[in-house]
């Protein structure tokens, strides 16, 4: 039975846990609300770019950490699996695949279009681990995979196309 509107909107507005596990209140867009909550992590990543990479996987951890517990509770409050409403998972899967290609407008628009290819899509393993493993570790764990196989596609796609956009510096 589909969790009512105002239950998600009274959760979002009624708590910081809320407000962040919805992803500042993008996750409520009734329509693709995992796209819009991607393209905010877009946004909230620009002011982090000029900070040390190191400083940037620090982010990304402890925004990973912390997405354990607010997808968890937010699963709690709604009593469903991974809401679509719950977008946290896609900052951090969004602010992952961004620590490796440079801020570019190709890079990120790359970025944001391979991270939601493989979220969108699901291939195995991420439809297996969507299916499988619960609560906050599995609506994290999905969106995680799904930045690693961007990853990869984006690094692949640069050995063919190395003039299209740079990867970041690693260190």
């Amino acid at each position: 039975m589909p969790v009512e509107r105002t239950v998600v909107r009274r959760y979002a507005f009624g708590s910081l846990t809320g407000w962040l596990a919805m992803g500042l209140g993008s996750g409520l867009s009734p329509k693709a609300p995992g796209t819009l909550g991607s393209a905010v992590a877009l946004l909230v990543m620009v002011p982090l770019v000029g900070l040390d990479w190191l400083w940037q996987l620090s982010w990304v951890l402890m925004s990973f950490a912390l997405g354990i517990w607010l997808c968890q509770k937010a699963v709690d409050a709604l009593q469903v699996h991974d809401h679509p409403a719950i977008v946290w998972d896609e900052f951090v899967g969004m602010w992952l695949v961004l620590l490796f290609v440079s801020p570019s407008l190709m890079g990120w628009g790359l970025a944001f279009v391979f991270f939601r290819l493989f979220d969108i899509l699901k291939p195995w393993p991420i439809r297996w681990l969507d299916q499988k493993i619960h609560g906050g570790i599995g609506v994290m764990l999905d969106d995680v995979v799904a930045a690693c196989l961007a990853i990869l596609s984006m690094r692949l796609l640069h050995v063919f196309w190395p003039s299209g956009f740079t990867l970041a510096p690693l260190g």
